[in-house]
């Protein structure tokens, strides 16, 4: 048995101790005993997880701790890290330490092995042996000159077991080989050294069997001697062998039939073909010619840029299978062809990966639509990606294809840091050679079915397709953090940069022109760099309607009522619906005070702007503060308040210190942190798990509450609602359209209402714009009702505490 603990790392600065778990598995990996702790950090309780594998709460088959990598390193003492699955799909990693060990008293663990005298052994066992391996064993009596024969070697010469046989007449089976084993019989004989024989055997059923034919001299006590040895089958072997080098013959002869350059390589990097195209192109690119059984590593020691770039493609094949990348052999001397290499893994067929294999076809052998259209007019010639122009039409392409069907479309934008001082600081030429190098690494990490290219400069440009927005940003990150690790050698300099970029998220409502969607685009790009640069700003793109001088207009907007702190903020009431509940209880809606006749900017006009120049979260922040100052001018109202909410954008869901922010704010106000309810959006709790669960507990800490606004717009609603840390559950607006006539609506909306209640969390419903909806609401036992039909939106300035006149005044209003 094995009790281990799986400690969790998750920021906390109140010096918390980290999250953790106790389990218990046996010698199988099945799990024994789990504590309460696996409840809250696995999503399963402890009678779930008893009985099961442990591979059913882990990420991958490394991850296992009965893995001896990972057994060995738990019995020295040595954590390890380990990814975890949770019972909601999402992964986290964690420490996996061994607490202590003791071996399991079965019958398995006390077995021993030890050598049996094979006298003493069922005769039956042998027979059985010799007929499953195809093994016969033969002696010679040298004196009686008499041959004794066991029943394997009869079996595999088709005879009857016991025909009497003379060893002329058995020689007459091997006529082929009769006078070469006549030789080393006799050399055996005289010298005693043993001897083995390949031979082929006509059976006397007229079959030919290729075997192996052994012997050696054995003296006997009484000083005579006699020859012994066997007779294996070896005919699957040979046919194994044939095919081998016939498969052999037809790849050399495959391979040097075309111009393509083939190579083939297995998990180690070293060489177990190439044809002669790719071996005087190898030759031609880094000084060496490459044999079978080279290593790729060893090759191209002294070129370490190249061999990065190479071990990642082939890393890259061998976890992923088959993918196709345009780019030189090597980015060092740019006269070299662009190929376009196609790779394909290489697997036994259990699955297991033992090799892949590349074929690069040259570029100018692709069918041309006039003599000067061509690979150099679509490619980049610098670093052989795809060229504006190129770009731009499978931009528009897919503007075309996204109508027709429910996909994600992405597009990022990424420009290099103080990328010109490059041929200032190595010499000219530096900047091309770097992004020849980038681009290469660049190709790499992009999916198969994404264009990458480069528009112009140090300007490169990524489209991503049916790619979720979450997946969107994170291969965005994970471009950002190669970037900034890539480091090029050259002329005794080690170069390297950082970059910004604009992640467009492509909506409905996009524009179908590319180049303005590029400068979208591009102008998120430039509020990264403005912001700080090594940063990725994401935004939805801005409807068609919305032209570049309304944009400018509302922008400025925004940016003149932060900097003078001047929101307009105005509130709408939560109304008790199943029973009566004291106290008010608002939602805080903000708008922007429009120019003298304007009307105020509503946020399904500010919010898209807002985002896209990263100014969402500022909004939330200055919302929070002019309402907490509101409130202390107004301190009749700190009794009655119960429930005051603000809605967080998803730059405040996603920033670390909004929480500490918080903290600070109501440390200054009278009211209590328990009546501030931060709501945050469904959608953004599930795309970000992790994080959302996080910011819940820090806003727990400081004392608020949190609530799960649009609930019920997907199927992760039931789970986050049972799951998820928040107090409060509103329900989207999709939920409460027809719910007084749509019967299937109702059950979900029963439902939703009820696993809330289970987790003790209260119920919102939103956008009650009737009296049959109202009443099917409170039949439906819902806490909190909010629409019009209850409350309007209000100016803030209209919350003031009720009055009560006295006849020595009044009091309160």
């Amino acid at each position: 048995m094995r009790e281990l603990q799986i400690r969790r790392d998750r920021p906390d600065s109140s010096g918390r101790a980290n999250a953790s778990a106790l389990i218990t598995l046996d010698d199988g990996g099945i799990i024994q005993h789990a504590d309460t702790g696996c409840e809250a950090m696995l999503g399963h309780t402890p009678d779930q997880l008893v009985g099961e594998p442990v591979y059913r709460i882990l990420a991958s088959r490394e991850d296992n701790p009965m893995m001896p990598a990972n057994r060995d390193r738990l019995a020295t003492g040595e954590p390890v890290r380990v990814t975890f699955r949770h019972r909601e799909g999402f992964f986290f990693t964690a420490t996996l330490s061994l607490q202590h060990s003791v071996r399991d008293t079965d019958q398995a663990a006390a077995a021993t092995i030890s050598v049996r005298d094979p006298s003493a052994m069922d005769p039956r066992l042998l027979h059985a042996a010799q007929a499953d391996a195809g093994l016969g064993l033969w002696e010679l009596d040298l004196a009686r000159n008499e041959l004794f024969w066991s029943d394997g070697v009869y079996h595999q010469l088709d005879i009857r077991p016991g025909t009497a046989l003379t060893p002329e007449q058995a020689l007459f089976y091997c006529q082929g080989s009769q006078l070469r084993l006549r030789a080393l019989v006799r050399r055996c004989i005289r010298t005693g050294r043993p001897f083995h024989l390949d031979v082929s055997l006509l059976t006397a059923r007229q079959t030919v069997r290729r075997a192996r034919i052994s012997g050696q001299r054995l003296r006997q006590d009484n000083g005579q001697s006699r020859l012994a040895g066997t007779l294996v089958d070896i005919s699957g072997q040979a046919q194994a062998n044939q095919a081998l080098g016939e498969a052999r013959a037809l790849l050399a002869a495959t391979g040097q039939a075309t111009a393509d350059l083939v190579v083939a390589v297995d998990t180690a990097l070293t060489l177990r073909y190439c044809n002669d195209a790719y071996a005087r192109e190898f030759q031609r690119a880094f000084g060496q010619r490459p044999r079978p059984g080279d290593a790729l590593p060893t090759l191209l020691a002294n070129h370490p840029n190249e061999l990065r770039l190479i071990e990642r493609l082939w890393h890259r094949a061998f976890e992923r299978g088959g993918f196709v990348i345009e780019m030189p052999l090597t980015h060092q001397p740019s006269e070299l062809p662009v190929h376009e290499f196609h790779y394909q893994t290489l697997t036994r067929d259990h699955g297991e990966v033992i090799g892949a294999v590349q074929v690069g076809r040259p570029m100018h052998h692709r069918p041309q639509h006039s003599a000067t259209d061509g690979a150099r007019l679509r490619h980049d010639p610098v670093t052989g990606l795809m060229n504006r122009r190129a770009f731009l039409d499978r931009l528009a392409r897919a503007l075309e294809q996204a109508p027709r069907r429910d996909t994600a479309v992405s597009l990022l934008y990424l420009d290099l840091d103080e990328f010109e001082r490059f041929n200032e600081q190595a010499g000219n030429g530096t900047g091309d050679r770097y992004l020849r190098e980038l681009a290469g690494n660049l190709s790499a990490r992009v999916r198969q079915r994404d264009a990458l290219a480069r528009l112009s400069g140090d300007t490169f440009a990524l489209l991503m397709e049916h790619c979720p927005e979450p997946k969107a940003r994170q291969i965005a990150d994970g471009i950002l953090t190669l970037v900034g690790e890539f480091r090029f050698q050259w002329q005794g300099h080690s170069l390297g940069t950082t970059a910004s970029g604009g992640l467009l998220i492509l909506n409905p409502d996009a524009p179908a022109d590319p180049e303005t969607l590029l400068g979208q685009a591009a102008d998120l790009c430039q509020t990264a760099k403005s912001s700080g640069r090594n940063r990725i700003h994401t935004a939805q793109a801005l409807s068609e309607g919305v032209d570049d001088a309304i944009t400018a207009q509302r922008l400025a907007q925004i940016r003149t009522a932060l900097d003078a702190g001047s929101l307009t903020l105005e509130f709408q009431s939560l109304k008790p619906v199943a029973s009566a509940t004291w106290g008010d209880h608002i939602e805080i809606l903000c708008r922007i005070p429009g120019d003298e006749g304007q009307a105020p900017l509503h946020p399904d006009q500010f919010l898209p702007v807002a985002e896209r120049f990263d100014l969402a979260r500022k909004l939330d922040r200055q919302v929070i503060r002019q309402t907490l100052a509101w409130l202390g001018r107004h301190r009749l109202l700190e009794p009655r308040i119960k429930y005051c909410g603000f809605n967080l954008s998803l730059a405040s869901v996603l920033d670390d210190g909004f929480a500490d922010f918080l903290e600070a704010e109501l440390a200054r106000s009278p009211y209590a942190p328990a009546c501030m309810v931060l709501e945050i959006r469904e959608a953004h709790a599930t795309q970000y798990p992790d994080d959302v669960a996080v910011l819940c507990d820090a806003l727990h800490r400081v004392g608020c509450r949190v609530a799960l606004d649009g609930a019920g717009a997907s199927v992760e609603s039931y789970q986050l609602a049972a799951r998820l840390p928040v107090d409060l559950i509103k329900l989207d607006r999709r939920m409460m359209d027809h719910l007084e006539d749509d019967p299937v609506q109702q059950v979900m909306v029963d439902a939703l209402h009820r696993i809330a209640e289970a987790a003790g969390k209260d119920t919102v419903a939103t956008f009650i714009e009737s009296d049959e909806s109202l009443r099917k609401v409170r039949a439906l036992g819902i806490h909190f009702g909010q629409g019009f039909r209850l409350s309007r939106p209000r100016p803030l300035s209209d919350l003031t505490p009720a009055a009560v006149d006295l006849t020595t005044g009044r009091i309160g209003g």
